[in-house]
């Protein structure tokens, strides 16, 4: 790997730590407990959009696994995620909101389901209409953040990294 994409990874890398850290500081009570923005998927989506799929997962993945955070639902919330939010970039049928929102939902479905099973009790499926809302809502936020600066930077990002 050249010293350049190393430097790139790497940036990247920090970048969505330190959102993921940013996030834990704003003090968002929803009522309902594990609901958040999601920033550093902004990072993921970047990543996605103009570097490709084996960046953001790769970055994806060394986040989850130097956050700290419960790492098994951390994984299955974002493999689920990457996988449909791949598919459907793939496809050119959705913009980056569309895409964001996939990944949001399916982000929550992910965890769900982890935890239905580590948990073994289905009485968490009761949860999900109110993380797919979360995702939605989160989703689409991300999704609109992350176009513009995708627009904004996929100009600089190509010349100088990619």
């Amino acid at each position: 790997m050249s010293a350049k994409k190393t430097a790139f990874y790497g940036m990247f890398l920090a970048l969505a730590l330190v959102a993921g850290y940013i996030e834990q500081l704003i003090p968002v009570n929803l009522g309902v407990p594990g609901v958040k923005l999601g920033l550093a998927n902004i990072v993921t989506m970047l990543l996605l959009y103009i570097a490709g799929v084996p960046a953001a997962c790769l970055i994806s993945a060394l986040r989850i696994l130097l956050s700290g955070f419960p790492m098994v639902y951390s994984a299955a919330g974002a493999a689920m995620s990457m996988l449909v939010m791949a598919f459907l970039k793939k496809t050119k049928k959705f913009s980056s909101v569309g895409v964001s929102v996939a990944g949001g939902i399916f982000h929550n479905v992910g965890q769900i389901i982890v935890a239905m099973l580590v948990l073994e009790t289905k009485a968490l499926a009761y949860y999900l209409p109110i993380l797919i809302l979360s995702g939605l809502a989160a989703g689409i936020l991300i999704g609109i953040l992350s176009g513009i600066l995708t627009k904004r930077l996929n100009p600089i990002i190509k010349q100088h990294f990619v």
